[in-house]
């Protein structure tokens, strides 16, 4: 998610995870077909399972979120027709069985699981899922504004904030087979199905508690009494309550389609400080929390708690603003990438499990180019090209940001420290300029007064258009350039049919991006969770699929 919702602060994650946490045979099934469950057949088993959570969901609507503790909730409560498969990023069943699409890729029929209903009662049939496109299609105002529906709006369009939406209609064909017409192809189509902007909701709840009432300004928005404390959806657990600034507790949907499993309560606590996290699960408070400071692992582990990791779904980059007059010089960026140490900077300062980054997409996304050109870490070769260039005193301003953790970005200033130190030592002074998380996006993204700087991209789906998309396919005040070979090359890639046919064009596009070095691809970290001892298995993702119900308790 991504430094996701752009000013906003998503999140998001990672590639094929192999957890620490081994799934079992039974989490593997991931919400299977029997249906029911009376919280494990261990009575003396605690079924309340207690997370910490960074922050306050932004609202209960999913539908108008961006941000990945809102996610994380509305994982336990909505489903979506497209899941994924346990401990991948890759697109599989949940409330379609299948679906099959034109030769065009414009028309797509889903087939719909029987027998499942909305925590209301309400039917889950065809004609709700058509109520859900129209839903999202019809927005206006304050709604259809990229700052509350950021991935509708960003991935589809809708008519109030698009001269082209993606969307064209969504018929019933029966009780449980629906086509959704897109107005031009795109290779993402199924993927972005499984984000939770995209989960099925009750079309009767919706209504009743008037979920598209959003007041207030973009900047300011109001949410609907639905989104506040209606959310109804097909999930294993239900709604209970919302303490703003304390917690959101869910209970278990007895009537619930799939495997119920041990948990019957879920608590998310609001703990915003890492430290503080920590010391809740030392102290017992909490059973788990996400996002460990690679410092506290090692610690914890000796404790008897355990450690586990996502695979990386991540990058972390240095960017680069063009709209600085040096770094517009090509040979001043080739320079700064012969400058990094990547391995280095993995190894001193990036959890256990990091990769070494060679493009702005993680090896398991479609269009990775295995021969890509790289810039292997040459000092003496950065110095020479800064000759070259005439600019052997480069002076830079390095943008950071402090006091936050992010799954691509866990230390900044460790990061940022690493970094200098290699850049001055080919001459190259920097400026350090740091800023508080929510001003440095603003500063980042929203204006052109920034230099080289941190940050990244945590995936929301598997697909290619998702990360080079999201960065360089149009102009940007973080990137400051203006290339429309690219654009255009982007823009065409999106529209191919399928992902299958699209791989060479994607593989060649990565190439086009390491030979421009809009910045530096520097590595793809690996997220990390801590768990107290009873937590025997948990449904690890690399994109936060990671469904309560498929949490194994011993005690």
């Amino acid at each position: 998610m991504s430094h996701h919702a752009r000013r906003r602060g998503l999140i998001a994650v990672a590639g094929i995870a192999i957890a620490t946490l081994a799934l079992s045979a039974c989490a593997q099934s991931q919400r299977g077909e029997d249906g029911g469950g009376d919280g494990g057949d261990d009575a003396a088993v605690d079924s309340t399972f207690t997370f910490a959570s960074s922050s306050d969901p932004a609202g209960l609507d999913p539908a108008f979120a961006s941000d990945g503790e809102t996610f994380r909730i509305a994982r336990q409560i909505f489903e979506g027709l497209v899941g994924v498969e346990p401990g991948t990023a890759d697109p599989a069943p949940l409330l379609a069985e299948e679906w099959t699409q034109n030769d065009e890729g414009t028309s797509f029929t889903f087939t719909l699981k029987e027998g499942v209903k909305f925590h209301d009662g309400t039917d889950f049939n065809a004609e709700a899922v058509c109520a859900n496109f129209d839903r999202w299609y019809n927005w206006t105002g304050v709604a259809a504004t990229e700052s509350l529906s950021y991935y509708y709006n960003s991935l589809f369009g809708s008519p109030d904030s698009s001269d082209n939406p993606l969307y064209e209609s969504c018929s019933a064909d029966d009780e449980l087979s629906a086509t959704v017409n897109l107005t031009r192809p795109w290779s993402g189509f199924i993927a972005a199905l499984s984000l939770p902007a995209f989960s099925m909701q009750s079309p009767t709840a919706l209504e009743e508690f008037g979920a598209d009432e959003v007041g207030g300004t973009e900047d300011a928005p109001v949410y609907s009494e639905y989104a506040e404390g209606h959310p109804v959806g097909t999930g294993p657990f239900t709604f209970d309550s919302w303490s703003p600034g304390d917690q959101v507790v869910l209970t278990a949907n007895e009537d619930y389609w799939g495997e119920q499993g041990q948990v019957q309560e879920v608590v998310f606590r609001v703990i915003d400080d890492p430290t503080a996290r920590r010391q809740a699960l030392e102290s017992g408070s909490i059973d788990g929390y996400d996002l460990v400071a690679p410092a506290d692992t090692a610690a914890l582990e000796e404790k008897g708690f355990t450690i586990t990791q996502r695979d990386p779904f991540t990058i972390l980059y240095l960017g680069f603003n063009h709209a600085t007059p040096e770094l517009q010089d090509p040979l001043v960026r080739q320079a700064l990438s012969y400058a990094i140490d990547k391995d280095a900077l993995v190894q001193q300062v990036l959890p256990e499990g990091t990769e070494v980054a060679t493009q702005f997409i993680p090896p398991v996304v479609n269009g990775w180019n295995d021969s890509v050109t790289t810039y292997e870490y040459d000092p003496e070769k950065a110095k020479q090209l800064l000759a070259e260039a005439g600019h052997e005193d480069l002076t830079l301003t390095f943008n950071y940001p402090v006091n936050v953790s992010r799954p691509y970005m866990p230390n900044p200033d460790q990061i940022f420290a690493a970094l200098a130190a290699q850049l001055e030592e080919v001459g190259i002074t920097v400026e350090p300029v740091e800023n508080e998380w929510v001003d440095y996006l603003d500063l980042i993204q929203g204006s052109e007064n920034h230099g080289i700087h941190l940050l990244g991209w945590t995936g929301d789906y598997n697909d290619t258009d998702n990360f080079l998309g999201v960065f360089f396919g149009r102009q940007s005040m973080e990137w400051g350039f203006d290339n429309p070979e690219l654009f255009t090359a982007l823009e065409e890639a999106r529209q191919i049919p399928s992902p299958e046919e699209a791989t060479a064009t994607y593989q060649e596009i990565n190439e086009m991006v390491a030979e421009f070095i809009p910045g530096i691809p520097l590595a793809h970290p690996a997220p990390s969770l801590a768990f107290a001892p009873r937590v025997t298995s948990y449904p690890a993702s690399p994109v936060n699929d990671e469904v309560f119900n498929m949490i194994e308790l011993s005690e």
